[in-house]
């Protein structure tokens, strides 16, 4: 692709694609911020700023786009159900009590089967962005919901260490 000025990419990937965008920038002039707009930013932000107002910004400009979380209150794997709104899970027809920051980690892994999750990813997805704590702390809501989830945890069937990454939902 030839060199362009941002605004000129901008009108060239809203031709060619619809994912979202956010202009970061040290350009905080209001007509550089309504032009960016204008031309298709989903979001402006300029600088300085912090990461967590980023991610923030960014989860709100997927939620817009409709690829957030899944909408569905209740979600099933194997003999796992989880549903959001009684906050309830049931293995098979035990019910299982879990705390919010477990059974918020429940529901990252079995909304997306088989895909392996950092552990900084769930720490996010657990505590949300004001969260500032220890990545290792996954390990230990790990090997809790392995204990009130697993039949024999030190052989886990649902939740799947994933070496050098972090952890998964089995689907098999």
């Amino acid at each position: 692709m030839p060199e362009m000025d941002g605004y000129t990419f901008l009108q060239h990937h809203r031709r060619e694609r619809n994912t979202p965008v956010i202009v970061l920038t040290a350009r905080d002039d209001q007509d550089d911020k309504v032009v960016g707009l204008e031309l298709g930013a989903d979001d402006y932000l300029t600088k300085p700023f912090r990461p967590r107002e980023l991610l923030a910004r960014i989860r709100a400009v997927l939620r817009r786009a409709g690829q957030g979380e899944p909408e569905g209150s209740v979600l099933r794997c194997r003999e796992v159900t989880l549903d959001r709104e009684l906050h309830l899970v049931r293995v098979g027809e035990r019910a299982v009590d879990l705390t919010p920051s477990e059974f918020e980690l429940l529901a990252a892994l079995i909304a997306a089967p088989e895909r392996a999750f950092t552990r900084l990813e769930l720490l996010d997805r657990m505590q949300g962005a004001a969260y500032e704590g220890y990545e290792r702390t996954v390990d230990v809501h790990i090997r809790n919901l392995r204990a009130k989830l697993e039949p024999a945890p030190e052989a886990p069937r649902y939740i799947e260490t994933v070496y050098g990454v972090g952890y998964r939902f089995a689907q098999d």
